[in-house]
């Protein structure tokens, strides 16, 4: 069937009425009859828009139902990330525990009663069940986002929390077609480019929350001349305030972002495109230095709304990047042209030039030239030619693109399924044929669907499991809809899109935030009796230096800083003291959970380690008296904050690895193991948080120890008791101080934009020059990783930064360093490898000392999962504590321990680290 494409724009009061007015005058100047339209695209923000404006009149309260066996999400309740304006399965496939149909019934019956209309069902692991399934008739996380509970139950929850609003603006757009006579089926197009109809958009809306910059992303390839390519190509869309560039995938679709993302304050992990943003466009506002050594700042302050009343070259008094291009007579705007000095012209120019590349490096997966594909009013601010990039693009209609991105979506499927590894290849031809059949039930076009993603990878910690991902798209089959009846519409007036009465007040609720706290003089509450009691502020500090101490493993602590902050908000009592301060017959266990990251960001809290504690206390006939840390690095670091709350005990102020280490051996009470008896660290208890618990009392040699640890998925683990006179021996003092410090140093140097400074401080907090030091500033270059014996192992490349990289004068040059360093990793970063101009190599520090990587905006941590090319980071290190390079420390975790045959060389001396409860506690 012949097509024909046409572009139109009108200015209306509100959307739907838009939509209806452009298709009236599109249909007009096509001389296209209504009954030979075959469908219609709408592609809108709309709904995103209601979220981010926490907009009452558009949300409802929502009822979350979460099914959770036992005690697992007890401290993580509903809503616990969101923000205070708007909060008012198993991995391997078995059922973690029943479903009582009672207690469905029962709270039903409560949500009856608050009167509550929407209801959101989570489950953990439910992105994996096809056998439990749940009624259709509420919102269904499974069905709403990924694995990751409380990113998938925050998207479930803002989804139903949409639906009232989405079924009127949908039944809007509907009576508009049914004004047009337009008879064909209407669709709207989805965050990651592809169709949903118009019943699965009403049911699904938070899908299409993020569809703008797809459909630029789309409307650019289709309009570009290059068609087809075998090559990834990136889009540069640059309007009056910003510039976004987004992948181009050859499959013709964006590439999308890994991890999750905050929409409105909360963070969700539903599929969007991958964005980077900065504040460069049209009507950016140029800030001219007044001082000889002045630099020019350009944005992100913007008129682009205002750009015909504001900016010179329309007679307004405000010097925008328009202006600066129209005075250099590369464009054409306004009613003048403006007068503005050369030296002026030529440094905002190369600034903005510098911009755009920093930008697009940002978005790239390798060092290779790339090519650009330019669309966005704002596209003459783009230089011809731009380092990094092969050739530039700017398609006929460019500043269409995202109209036409709507008009050339395509309906899409997935499919994936968690099998054991030697199923691989049968479930793969399954998984794809699932795919492909679910596509074609959706309207697509059978003999014309194809597989855009293909993905069988590995789990970490779980040796036996592969994850299989097929992913599927197919043109519209219009031939369907040729002889379609005319679309259903309700004719109730209670459905206009416009007849929005608020009927829920959102309160502006105030909770803990950086900004709340004056963090130069924050003091943290220690008692008259050296007492530390932990508060919010004290707990966000923590997690930040926990991952910090992390060197990349141990997993992010943002659960469980998460869990700890509830408890607080509910009256719990979380204490520290120093080891000088226990009772002399004072018995305290180290505490961790272990298992796979694929489990933890399911599973979170639960009463794992309060299990294996109680089983290690009953099979030893005793009680403990304090509890530790096993590891401070990384969400471990919290582990014993939650017992010190949960059994009213004290948590030390100390750990037994002073890091996080990825074998259980790599324990700093191992050292004082003369004999180097692995027994030395038993018994160890194991719970699996649901009832089940494992006692392990003795080991023919660490090997096995580790190996039958790994077998648990996920588990609490409590360790061998230790005395007052053992820690002060052998472990590594005051890290929960440490941490605390670290997080202080970071969000400080955010509070006072300090943050490219940030390493001195962090420097500081750790003892000084002498003990720490920044070895390195660059960009990734290069990821490498794979998973094996369920450990990640690889290596992270990363080169020095050219002069145009960096972000300020503060970013400092290395001429005579390294170009380029490398960092193997298992699970923890092992060494740094430096690689020079003149061919020299050379090892610049190694485990047991603390190798760390910082993001150069943030300062805060970047673990493996977070390692990707482009990323600027700065690489530290911290000294071991003198009992790591020690002869039994360097022999349990030292680089000959990792499998390197050479000697260990330290990066400094360890100072010490100042005490929290000696710095704060009252003086007598």
């Amino acid at each position: 069937m012949a097509s024909q494409r046409l572009l139109i724009g009108v200015d209306v009061g509100d959307v739907a009425t838009g939509i209806e007015e452009a298709i009236r005058t599109l249909l007009k100047q096509a001389d296209v009859y209504p009954s030979n339209v075959a469908s219609l695209m709408i592609g809108t923000t709309h709904f995103i828009n209601a979220v981010v404006e926490h907009d009452a009149s558009r949300l409802e309260p929502v009822a979350v139902l979460r099914l959770a066996a036992g005690d697992y999400m007890k401290n993580t309740p509903p809503f616990i990330d969101f923000p205070p304006a708007l909060t008012k399965i198993q991995i391997d496939g078995t059922e973690i525990g029943l479903i009582k149909e009672a207690d469905i019934l029962e709270q039903a019956k409560i949500i009856k009663a608050k009167g509550l209309q929407r209801v959101a069902v989570v489950g953990i692991y439910s992105t994996f069940d096809e056998k439990y399934t749940q009624e259709y008739q509420i919102v269904c996380s499974r069905d709403v986002a990924g694995v990751g509970i409380l990113a998938r139950e925050n998207a479930a929850i803002l989804n139903a929390s949409i639906l009232r609003f989405a079924k009127r603006a949908i039944n809007s757009f509907k009576r508009a077609m049914k004004r047009l006579d337009l008879k064909c089926p209407l669709y709207l197009t989805s965050n990651s480019g592809q169709l949903l109809s118009s019943d699965e958009a009403t049911l699904f809306p938070i899908q299409i929350f993020a569809s703008g910059a797809t459909n630029s992303i789309r409307g650019a390839s289709f309009l570009s001349s290059a068609g087809k390519n075998t090559e990834s190509r990136y889009v540069v869309d640059i309007g009056g305030t910003t510039t976004d560039i987004g992948c181009l995938l050859p499959s013709g679709f964006p590439r999308l972002a890994s991890s999750s993302t905050d929409i409105g304050g909360v963070r969700v992990n539903f599929a969007i495109p991958q964005i980077e943003s900065i504040g460069l466009g049209g009507g950016s506002l140029v800030h001219v230095p007044e001082g000889a050594d002045g630099r020019f700042r350009i944005g992100p302050d913007s008129v682009g709304q205002a750009l015909r009343e504001k900016a010179k070259c329309f007679g307004g008094g405000s010097l925008t990047a328009t202006d600066v291009m129209v005075a250099a007579g590369v464009a054409k705007a306004g009613t003048s042209k403006p007068v503005v000095l050369l030296k002026t012209m030529e440094a905002v120019r190369k600034k903005m030039k510098t911009m755009i590349e920093d930008l697009i490096d940002r978005m790239k997966t390798s060092p290779e030239p790339c090519s650009l594909l330019l669309v966005g009013g704002g596209a003459f601010l783009c230089p011809p030619e731009l380092v990094g990039v092969a050739t530039i693009e700017i398609p006929e209609h460019s500043g269409a693109a995202n109209a036409v991105g709507a008009a050339v979506a395509e309906i899409g499927e997935a499919a994936e399924l968690i099998v054991d590894n030697d199923q691989q290849d049968t479930t793969l031809v399954e998984v794809k044929a699932r795919a492909i059949a679910a596509a074609v039930a959706r309207d697509a076009k059978e003999d014309e669907v194809r597989i855009i993603e293909e993905d069988v990878s590995g789990i970490p910690y779980i040796e036996v499991k592969s994850k299989i991902v097929v992913k599927v798209v197919g043109p519209v089959d219009y031939a369907r809809f040729l002889n379609s009846s005319e679309i259903d519409v309700p004719e109730s007036s209670t459905d206009e899109m416009y007849d929005e009465m608020k009927k829920w007040e959102i309160e502006d609720l105030k909770t803990f935030t950086e900004a709340d706290i004056d963090h130069d003089t924050y003091r943290p509450n220690v008692d008259c009796n050296r007492v530390w009691h932990l508060t919010e502020t004290d707990a966000y500090y923590i997690s930040i230096g926990c991952y910090i101490l992390g060197c990349a493993g141990g997993g992010t602590p943002y659960g469980s800083y998460l869990e700890l902050r509830q408890i607080l908000r509910e009256g719990g009592d979380i204490t520290i003291i120093d080891i000088e301060d226990l009772e002399d017959g004072a018995l305290c266990g180290p505490v961790a959970a272990m298992g796979s990251p694929a489990i933890a960001i399911e599973r979170l809290g639960g009463n794992m380690i309060g299990e294996a504690w109680e089983g290690l206390q009953k099979h030893l006939g005793i009680k403990f008296s304090g509890v530790i840390a096993a590891e401070i690095g990384g969400s471990n670091g919290f582990a014993p904050l939650h017992m010190s709350n949960a059994y009213s005990i004290p948590c030390v102020d100390a750990d037994v690895m002073g890091r996080a280490f990825p074998a259980f051996e790599m324990s700093s009470l191992y050292i004082g193991a003369g004999d180097g008896n692995i027994n030395h660290l038993l018994p160890v208890c194991l719970a699996s948080g649901d009832g089940t618990t494992m006692t392990f009392s003795t080991s023919k040699d660490a090997l096995a120890v580790d190996k039958v640890l790994l077998i648990s998925l996920a588990a609490g683990i409590a360790a061998r008791p230790c005395t007052k006179t053992e820690l002060q021996n052998f472990s590594i003092p005051k890290s929960q101080s440490l941490a605390w410090r670290l997080g202080r140093a970071v969000v400080r140097a955010r509070s006072k934009e300090t943050i490219g400074s940030v390493h001195r401080d962090l420097i500081t907090e750790f003892g000084g020059p002498q003990a720490a030091k920044k070895i390195f500033e660059g960009k990734i270059v290069g990821v490498g990783s794979t998973i094996y014996k369920g450990h990640s192992y690889g290596k992270l490349i990363i080169d020095k930064l050219k002069d145009y990289e960096k972000e300020s004068e503060s970013s400092e040059s290395h001429d005579t360093g390294p170009q380029k360093i490398e960092i193997p990793f298992k699970n923890e970063n092992l060494l740094v490898e430096a690689f020079y101009k003149n061919g020299e190599k050379k090892i610049l520090t190694m485990v047991p000392d603390l190798i760390m990587v910082l993001d150069t905006l943030t300062g805060e941590a970047c673990g493996v999962p977070e390692y990707r090319y482009g990323l600027k980071i700065m690489v530290m290190v911290a000294a071991a504590h003198p009992l790591w390079i020690s002869k039994r420390g360097l022999e349990i975790a030292g680089p000959k321990a990792f499998g390197y045959d050479f000697d260990f060389m330290p990066c400094g001396a360890y100072t010490g680290v100042t005490s929290v409860i000696d710095e704060y506690a009252p003086k007598a």
